[in-house]
């Protein structure tokens, strides 16, 4: 909001569950608390992980009605499934640690085996910030944690653990053809989760070629215009491990001294231009979680 109003806009902030959607032939509708949604130019979709399906609803409904969206909703929807957004990666020969996805029990140490042998690395598939994600050291713990996960009903990929990154990891943020700033996270000590929000730490890095590379090639890859890719440095050169379509700007702001927001909405003024000139007099609009 801030970047918005120092670059002349008025952006407003719409709670993306106060939404209602309207779908009718040829004519599709967007009401916020009621009233029809007007005067946007374009829109920033912050979309909270626990509100997936629904955010990605209300972001085709502004494309729908022909409002630029920042990230797209088919953009949004590859890189959030992290198995489709591996899937993707890997088509496009793009470094990735070996990953396995299995729903049976007795296929767990062939899995493990596929993954590059003990330690593995158990993710969620729709965990976030370090949530769901579980470091085994043997195969009896990895066959226990794939075991719980497994009784709870959720999905997880089972992935090599890449010794060599010490529990740091990269964080690129992308915007456009740009990586506009980038850091190097560092776990605390004893865990392996590098996530700010687990309590690492991070420091301005400036990415060689082959990571700055890896990092646009997988925004590009997913098509997303704006991401935040997270990428482990191994003996093979970038590994990516994960690219976030509403990456948090607040620690990679601190660490780096750059105005993403700032960058970000630079950006998007560029996309909304071919907006017709009667609306781009209105407000740029952030869809927040």
């Amino acid at each position: 909001m801030e970047a918005s109003l120092a670059r002349g806009h008025e952006p407003v902030v719409l709670d993306t569950l106060r939404f209602d959607i309207r779908i009718s032939r040829a004519n599709p509708e967007l009401f916020y608390e009621g009233e029809p949604v007007v005067g946007i130019d374009a829109v920033v979709p912050r979309i909270g992980a626990s509100i997936t399906q629904f955010g990605l609803a209300v972001v085709r409904q502004f494309e729908m009605l022909g409002i630029p969206c920042l990230n797209s909703s088919e953009a949004i929807a590859s890189s959030r499934d992290k198995l489709r957004c591996l899937q993707v990666l890997s088509r496009h020969n793009l470094g990735l640690p070996p990953t396995v996805y299995t729903r049976r029990a007795d296929h767990v140490r062939n899995c493990i085996e596929l993954a590059g042998g003990v330690p593995v690395v158990v993710k969620l598939l729709e965990g976030t910030q370090g949530v769901g994600v579980v470091l085994a050291q043997t195969k009896a713990v990895a066959e226990s944690v794939i075991e719980a996960f497994h009784g709870l009903d959720q999905n997880i990929l089972v992935q090599q653990f890449i010794r060599e990154a010490k529990g740091t990891d990269v964080r690129a943020l992308v915007v456009g053809r740009r990586v506009v700033a980038a850091m190097r996270r560092q776990a605390i000590r004893g865990e392996f989760r590098s996530n700010l929000h687990r309590g690492g730490s991070a420091e301005k890095v400036s990415l060689t070629p082959p990571y700055r590379k890896a990092a646009l090639a997988a925004a590009r890859a997913l098509g997303l215009r704006v991401a935040g890719v997270d990428l482990l440095e191994s003996s093979e050169g970038p590994m990516i491990m994960e690219v976030n379509s509403s990456p948090g700007l607040e620690g990679i702001e601190k660490a780096t001294g750059v105005d993403v927001a700032r960058c970000i909405i630079e950006y998007l003024e560029k996309e909304a231009v071919a907006v017709p000139a009667r609306r781009r007099s209105q407000p740029i609009t952030t869809a927040e979680k």
